[in-house]
């Protein structure tokens, strides 16, 4: 077997930092989630007299599970907590531990967009969110994000796995378990 040599091996590979690719993975995320991703989280189902919400919607909860995960942006710890907090708000919804009547503001949460802890957002902000405090160790990333376009941006806090070589969403500051569904 004989060997050629390689013509023009002045090329040059370009590795992107981890800081990079967790910028880049931010941006895409919140891009698919405002462009993509199904509207509204934890989709409730009225009782019979549409006066009060009784029931975690299966169907469309399942439907955004798929989503998240065929989105590949998120961990399988991200996406399990997820599910997690949707059982636990039907659960107290089926029990009567929490009542939401049809009109008013869910008893779970808190009264603010859990993706970003927002009631308003920039338009198209993921184009430049900035990530800020990056620590990195033992592939987990841990960050806050703001805004660049608003002085009174929220900081949000991330933290990010590396799973076979590629960055992961693994915990969304405002999907705390804990704080979610506290009664």
């Amino acid at each position: 077997m004989h060997a050629k040599p390689l013509k023009n091996t002045n090329r040059s590979v370009y590795f992107l930092t981890d800081k990079q690719q967790i910028e880049t993975l931010i941006r895409k995320t919140y891009e698919w989630i405002e462009t993509k991703k199904t509207e509204g989280d934890f989709d409730v189902i009225e009782n019979k007299k549409g006066d009060k919400y009784v029931a975690l919607n299966t169907k469309a909860h399942n439907k955004i599970i798929t989503e998240l995960k065929n989105s590949t942006f998120f961990a399988q710890q991200f996406i399990d907590n997820y599910n997690k907090i949707a059982l636990k708000i039907g659960e107290n919804l089926k029990s009567g531990k929490i009542e939401y009547w049809v009109g008013e503001l869910p008893p779970y949460g808190n009264d603010s967009n859990p993706w970003c802890d927002c009631q308003d957002n920039p338009e198209s902000y993921w184009k430049t969110l900035k990530v800020n405090d990056l620590k990195i160790q033992n592939n987990k990333a841990t960050f806050y994000w703001t805004w660049t376009e608003w002085k009174d941006s929220p900081k949000y806090k991330v933290t990010a796995v590396k799973e076979n070589g590629i960055w992961k969403i693994a915990t969304l500051d405002g999907f705390d378990y804990k704080s979610f569904t506290k009664i």
